[in-house]
């Protein structure tokens, strides 16, 4: 539909919220199963409890504003859940797949906060102080979740990904050749001493010899 007013955006940002919130309530689950810290599943458990809520919360303000509360396919969190799940796919070991889970949630907090930032303050200009109101508390949650990913990032989920990691083969492949290599110079060095000892017999034995 166009929109012509404030309040037509307002809806048209509202639906789209909805769904979004619809779709990462399924995301959040795979997710909280996917991670293997502790610290991370709990703050993704947490935040899936929040964000039950926040659908509850949004329907609320459909109703301030006599709606039925309906969501219209929110395809930025469609691209940023299947972000997500190419994170859990291609992840190789649990460090690096939790680090980018990290990241992947927290794009999913930065789109959730624009949104919330704008639907609040359209929400007051439009003279709904409880939608308002509703629509803040919920920023709130976002901007906290968002904040205890961050600590969790910064604090040791990555520095425990490591700034670089190696494929095993590749890694066998490398010291096998190591191996080999240092192999071929023993060997060499041994024939080397070997040599020079039987050069040292044979002058000692010249210099013994009567003349």
């Amino acid at each position: 539909m166009k929109l012509h007013s404030l309040h037509d955006l307002f809806v048209h940002e509202l639906r789209d919220i909805y769904d979004a919130e619809r779709q990462l309530v399924k995301a959040l689950r795979k997710m909280a199963k996917a991670a293997s810290a502790d610290d991370l599943r709990n703050v993704f458990e947490e935040h899936l409890a929040q964000t039950e809520g926040q659908v509850n919360r949004l329907e609320s303000v459909f109703e301030e504003f006599d709606l039925k509360p309906k969501g219209r396919k929110c395809e930025a969190m469609k691209g940023l859940v299947e972000e997500g799940k190419t994170v859990i796919d291609d992840s190789a070991d649990e460090a690096t797949g939790d680090a980018g889970l990290i990241a992947a949630a927290q794009k999913v907090e930065h789109y959730e906060i624009a949104s919330y930032g704008c639907l609040a303050t359209w929400a007051r200009q439009l003279g709904h102080d409880n939608a308002a109101r509703l629509l803040r508390e919920t920023l709130a949650e976002e901007k906290n979740a968002d904040a205890k990913l961050n600590a969790l990032a910064e604090g040791r989920i990555n520095a425990q990904a490591g700034p670089t990691a190696q494929p095993a083969e590749e890694s066998r492949t490398e010291d096998d050749g190591r191996g080999e290599h240092n192999g071929h110079n023993g060997q060499h060095r041994a024939g080397e001493e070997d040599g020079e000892r039987a050069g040292e017999m044979t002058e000692a034995r010249d210099e013994m010899a009567p003349v």
